[in-house]
């Protein structure tokens, strides 16, 4: 049966997904016509084939930070399938609603050998809200639905659809079209949320610490004006970070490892903490002094949130944006005081006017840009509302740290998450382009991460994407590097001894490399990559760092860490 027939399974499958609010499926095609073959013929759906399903993994997730509407990765039983998995372990971590979509052997074949048969349920169940095979048509359109509404409700999260082959080749119940799925707010409950705000209303100095939970609720509004009857300093998580204006003046950076000095005088100085729509990971708590003996007001969609990190002493289950907005009604009464206020303001600014003066970036530091000023030139060229698209490397962590990069509340920041995968921002860049192509797109990262992204690259040029990339090159590994220079072991194996080849890959798409190593270079740099913006072409930027240009959080948590060791003669540094 051809794939353009009316009643052919992908087609239903393909015209649910859209009506229930997916406008992205991302994959490799299959060897016979599938999903993406399919999802071209129906409106209202984008098609983007990758390189790798790990890519694809990735720029679904980046598709759906950017656009807030759950993304569809399709794959196929077996190799297809595992290896996509890297990248949904990933879009766990971060809460990313993504519904894959997959196929299953023919059942006589299972257990006799069937080619390409993998248990795939099995193989994801830690990392899915949900997985359900279809094997008879009439499922079919009730699973798909459900696996979206599972996805963008509670706790986001992936979510996984097989189908039987024998589904795929009998004929499909008629489409009805149907409404899009509804994410559903509610709120929590009333005699807590008085139990919450009276132990804000009584804090010497609360904090607001607000995590990724907070975008897909819209939750900037109400959090900031909760925040501003307290008077009390906003933190935000990595993947919490667009939330808020960060020139807010409450607003003192991101928390845990991410803190700037000296605003984690503030933390520490806390007697009460809100987190709002955060798992309090271990990124988050990490070089927080006292955070285990604070009051916790922890705010959640998923009850198992509550408990895991920290146990909270009042836990509201609830819509961000609804309870934050429940919290500030119940304040206004019991507000503190406009001395009080006063008081908490004007710490708070003093906090952020010594964070300014403590973190300018200097010119260079006498053998080249630092990846500071390199990051302040690359804002001040795309603005602060661009889509900001970063690894977890070690350098290219500075671009975590406020004033070092401010952003605003326009902007779309795309991270990765407590798993950190290396090769995560490639993709996920190209995902988060793909759904909004104007905006400019940035990533930052280190030459290691960018190697092991590779792969996206065609892709970006095939969708003309203009992505720009900022590659802090220190000829290898540097975290490992980093970590083995703590323990005083050999780092041989964290440097790079053989030529690079990105640049000639990027020029061989169409695209422009450079590299740079002084302000001139990199304004004049990043003015042509503007233009090639515009133009749909990729540009690589390439700036030399060195090992011992730490960010300011890494060195604050690893107390005065030694040099690296110089490397080995004949290696690269």
């Amino acid at each position: 049966m051809s794939v353009t027939t009316e009643n052919h399974p992908w087609l239903v499958v393909a015209g649910t997904l859209a009506d229930a609010g997916c406008d992205l499926v991302v994959g490799l095609p299959s060897d016979e016509p599938g999903l993406m073959d399919a999802a071209r013929t129906v409106p209202g759906l984008r098609v983007v084939g990758v390189r790798d399903q790990r890519a694809g993994a990735c720029a679904a997730i980046g598709h759906a930070a950017v656009s807030g509407r759950p993304a569809v990765l399709a794959v196929n039983s077996g190799p297809s399938f595992a290896n996509a998995l890297t990248g949904l372990l990933e879009a766990d971590s971060l809460g990313a609603p993504v519904v894959v979509v997959t196929t299953r052997v023919p059942a006589l074949g299972i257990g006799r050998g069937a080619f390409q048969y993998t248990d795939q349920a099995a193989m994801a169940a830690p990392l899915t809200k949900w997985t359900f095979l279809v094997e008879d048509p009439r499922q079919l359109t009730w699973a798909l639905r459900r696996a979206v509404h599972l996805a963008v409700n509670g706790a986001p999260g992936v979510v996984l659809v097989e189908i039987a082959d024998e589904v795929l080749r009998a004929p499909a119940p008629e489409h009805r079209p149907a409404p899009p799925v509804r994410r559903l707010r509610f709120a929590a409950d009333a005699e807590e949320v008085h139990r919450a705000a009276a132990l804000l209303a009584a804090a010497r100095l609360p904090v607001v610490v607000v995590g990724g939970g907070c975008k897909p609720a819209g939750a900037g509004a109400a959090v900031r004006r909760l925040a501003e009857l307290l008077g009390a300093p906003i933190f935000t998580t990595a993947a919490g970070r667009g939330v808020l204006d960060e020139e807010h003046p409450l607003a003192c950076g991101l928390v845990g490892l991410y803190a700037t000095p000296p605003a984690d005088r503030l933390l520490a100085e806390a007697d009460v903490v809100l987190a709002i729509g955060s798992r309090l990971e271990e990124t988050a708590r990490m070089g927080w002094d006292g955070l285990d003996d604070k009051t916790l007001v922890h705010v959640d969609v998923d009850p198992a949130v509550f408990l895991a990190a920290l146990e909270p002493e009042a836990a509201l289950l609830g819509d961000a944006a609804v309870v934050a907005g429940q919290l500030a009604d119940a304040l206004r009464a019991q507000a503190p005081e406009a001395p009080v206020l006063a008081a908490r303001r004007a710490g708070i600014a003093a906090v952020r006017e010594e964070m300014r003066a403590r973190h300018a970036p200097g010119d260079t530091d006498g053998s080249g840009l630092t990846v500071s000023e390199a990051l302040r030139l690359l804002q001040e060229s795309v603005g602060r509302d661009a889509t900001l698209v970063q690894e977890n490397g070690l350098h290219d962590m500075w671009g975590y740290h406020w004033p070092v990069v401010s952003v605003g509340d326009g902007a779309r920041v795309v991270t990765p998450g407590e798993q950190t995968m290396v090769g995560f921002g490639l993709p996920a860049a190209v995902g988060a382009a793909a759904a909004d192509p104007a905006r400019r797109t940035v990533l930052v990262c280190g030459d290691g991460a960018f190697e092991m992204g590779l792969a996206a690259l065609p892709t970006a040029t095939e969708l003309r994407l203009g992505l720009t990339v900022l590659v802090l090159d220190n000829r290898g590994y540097g975290w490992p590097r980093f970590v083995r220079a703590e323990e005083r072991s050999p780092d041989t194996l964290t440097r790079f001894t053989a030529p690079s080849h990105t640049d000639a890959a990027v020029r061989a798409l169409g695209g422009d490399a450079v590299r740079c190593t002084t302000p001139v270079e990199l304004v004049t740099a990043l003015a042509a990559a503007a233009k090639a913006h515009t133009e749909g072409r990729t540009t690589v930027i390439t700036v030399p760092v060195h090992d011992a240009d730490v960010p300011v959080g890494v060195r604050r948590v690893f107390a005065d860490p030694p040099t690296p060791e110089p490397p080995s003669p004949g290696a690269s540094a």
